[in-house]
Order: structure tokens, then C-alpha cells, then sequence
């Protein structure tokens, strides 16, 4: 079977590999986004998929639009038998969704129709979710409403965070496409249309979805610490400066009255405590300050001299 990939991040990588690695199919070409400046230092870099196909040695080619005329006569001299495409970064206009002979295949990281949309990983783990999946799709020109071709759960631990779920996700989801591309070639599937009154969205992250709300339960600020990482992380204010906090949940039980104000930080010689709500606590494990490197609760209180009564998010 020809193949086209599209993918960007390393999530996408593992499918790209079972692909290049099965007899069973010939990648003739890999799309990617153009490289572009990543990190601290803003270096113009490869994306991930670039760099596992050029390892490879497999046709990379990286359209700034692939709605351009180009893009369109690269798939048309191609014609490949189906696109395979994960997390690959632009709209596929309808021109190109009609090359294909099996069409466009979509791997997306929820059980669709919930967690449409670009951040079903993180969203999954900050709503407390407790079971995900893995969903292959034919892709249509709408945002993860195609039909559904196959499906297979997986369990969210206690403890997940958002890169630890994704990495289990990318090597489950690689046979899954595998096992997909075959069966739809037998014709062993039979696509499922979605039940779009069961969807659930899960929008792109932005920064502001960082910001600590200390009313919320320590458990459901702890979700947030675990699918807020690795960007934009959980964070809040000390003293006017914006700070990163890690912490897990802690006692007392919720529903126990507290006399502090939510944000409230609690020093003990055995543990360093930040009031929530619902009368519980966050047990702060590190804080990263602004411009300054990540340090343990101990020393990042101990270092501030803590006064009586003092709260994050002031």
C-alpha cells in the first residue's frame, strides 16, 4: 500500500516508524511543517517526523500551505493509495481529501466524538478523566468529525501526566493505524458516522489556562499540575511575581472548614501546605520562581521568609 504521512510531533513518530518498517506499505513521502524556531534560544529547528524521516531517507516535503496549487500537484503526482495523518498542524482542504483511493486517515488521541479538537490529552487528564482512547478516523473537513473507523481504550493513571499519557498513547496508536490501513483495504471496516450530540471539545492551550484557581479542590488543581505539563504548566503569583508550583493533594479531607483564605500557605516542620477549596490542601513539592531555577517547597519557603498569612495569587 503507497503512503503519504503527515505528522509533526514526536507523538506522531512511533506510526511513522511501524509504517516505514512493515513490508506491508511503501511511504512515499512524508509531510511536515516547515522548521521553525523552538526552544529558549529560538533555534530554527526540524520537527520531530522531519527528523525520523530524514533518518530514513524518505521524500520530506514541507508546504508553508498545504491549500496551495503546489501542494496540490505534489498529491496529484503522488496519488498515493491513503494519507495518514497525525497531529500534522494545517487543515487539509477538500481537493486533497479526494486523491486518495482509501482516503485520509486520521489517528486522534480520545474516544471520538469526545476530546475534539487539539488538546484531547491534556483535557482528558484536567477533567479528571479516568479512561481515554485511541480513535482512527477517515478525515473529513470538519475538526474530528469523520467517521470512525477503530477504536481502543486506555486507562489514565491516578498520577498521568500529560507527556507520560501521551507517550503510552503514540505507541499504542501506531499498530492501531496499522491494523486500521489493513482492514479498510480487505474491506473489513465498516466506518461509523459520530454521534455529534456526544461531543465534547478540547481547545488548544493558552497560557492562561496556567493560572492556579485556589477555590478549585486540591485534586482538581492537581489534575491541572499533571495535564498542564509540560507547557504552559500550572502556575500562580507570590509577592507579584509569577511563579510555577508542583504539589499533590493532602489533607484534610474535603469538606473540613478551614480558617485560612483559599491560597494560604501553611509551613510545618513536616510538610509545606497550600490552602484550597472545600477545606483542602495542595502539598507543595517545588515552585519555580520567575527567572530563577526550581527549588523544593522547603527552600523556596524558607527562602521567603514566609509571614504569617501569606497566599499565592496575590
Amino acid at each position: 500500500m503507497r503512503i503519504v504521512f503527515c505528522g509533526t510531533p514526536e507523538f506522531a513518530v512511533p506510526t511513522l516508524r511501524e509504517l516505514l518498517a512493515n513490508p506491508e506499505f511503501a511511504v512515499e513521502a512524508v509531510l511536515t511543517q516547515p522548521d521553525r524556531p523552538r526552544g529558549r534560544g529560538q533555534r530554527v529547528l526540524a520537527s520531530p517526523v522531519k527528523e525520523a524521516a530524514a533518518e530514513a531517507g524518505v521524500r520530506i516535503y514541507q508546504p508553508e500551505s498545504v491549500k496551495s496549487d503546489a501542494a496540490h500537484d505534489f498529491f496529484a503526482e503522488i496519488r498515493p493509495d491513503a494519507a495518514v495523518i497525525i497531529a500534522y498542524g494545517q487543515i487539509i482542504p477538500r481537493r486533497l481529501l479526494e486523491i486518495p483511493r482509501l482516503g485520509w486517515m486520521n489517528l486522534h488521541a480520545s474516544l471520538l466524538p469526545k476530546y475534539r479538537g487539539a488538546a484531547p490529552i491534556a483535557w482528558a487528564i484536567i477533567n479528571g478523566e479516568r479512561q481515554s482512547g485511541l480513535t482512527t478516523m477517515r478525515l473529513d473537513p470538519g475538526l474530528d468529525t469523520g467517521p470512525i473507523l477503530m477504536q481502543r481504550k486506555i486507562e489514565i493513571g491516578s498520577d498521568d501526566t500529560a507527556p507520560e499519557l501521551a507517550r503510552r498513547m503514540a505507541e499504542l496508536g501506531a499498530p492501531l493505524v496499522v491494523e486500521s490501513l489493513v482492514k479498510l483495504e480487505r474491506g473489513e471496516i465498516v466506518p461509523i458516522p459520530q454521534d455529534s450530540t456526544q461531543a465534547t471539545y478540547a481547545p488548544i492551550l493558552t497560557k492562561e489556562h496556567g493560572r492556579i484557581d485556589w477555590s478549585l479542590t486540591a485534586h482538581e488543581i492537581y489534575n491541572r499540575i499533571r495535564g498542564l505539563a509540560p507547557w504552559p504548566g500550572a502556575f500562580t503569583t507570590f509577592r507579584g511575581r509569577l511563579c510555577h508550583v508542583w504539589g499533590r493533594p493532602a489533607g484534610p479531607a474535603a469538606g473540613a472548614s478551614s480558617p485560612h483564605h483559599a491560597g494560604t500557605l501553611i509551613a510545618s516542620d513536616s510538610a509545606i501546605e497550600v490552602v484550597c477549596g472545600e477545606g483542602t490542601r495542595l502539598h507543595l513539592e517545588a515552585v519555580q520562581v520567575e527567572g530563577r531555577k526550581r527549588v523544593t517547597a522547603r527552600e523556596f519557603v524558607n527562602g521567603a521568609r514566609l509571614g504569617s498569612g501569606e497566599r499565592f495569587g496575590l
